[in-house]
């Protein structure tokens, strides 16, 4: 059975998150080949970060990218056959591709985007664009 996933933001963020960072999933015909991975996202003072769980890869195996602000991070299992000695019994474990895609806003600089995979997980870095604080002023009364 396959179905389509529909994720939202909890309420407790207020949409603050959904301002910044707008989640778009894949189509279901793109859902037959390829699967989604979790994405949690972490907001610090300087930038928000995308942790995508996924373990068992190399840094090289991800393929990140921006076109017309939309940012995607992929990875793409190739086909392999490998001589393999012995007899699988049971095999659970299975690495599927994966696309996942974010719309980036005005808030983010995206020159700035940075990524490292360590212990399973991709960060992916957005840093948050500096805005300047208005100068304060005095307004004479006419």
């Amino acid at each position: 059975m396959y179905y389509k996933r529909n994720f939202a933001v909890p309420n407790i963020f207020g949409g603050i998150l959904e301002n910044v960072v707008n989640s778009n999933y894949n189509q279901l015909n793109d859902e037959l080949k390829t699967s989604s991975v979790p994405v949690n996202i972490q907001e610090t003072d300087k930038t928000y970060e995308l942790h995508v769980i996924a373990p068992g890869l190399k840094k090289e195996d991800f393929k990140l990218g921006i076109e017309k602000n939309i940012l995607n991070i992929s990875f793409e299992q190739k086909e392999e056959n490998k001589e393999q000695a012995g007899k699988w019994i049971r095999s659970e474990y299975q690495m599927k591709s994966f696309k996942r895609s974010f719309t980036l806003n005005e808030k983010i600089e995206a020159s700035g985007i940075a990524a490292k995979y360590a212990d399973g997980v991709l960060i992916v870095s957005l840093p948050k664009k500096e805005v300047a604080e208005p100068a304060a002023q005095e307004i004479p009364v006419n």
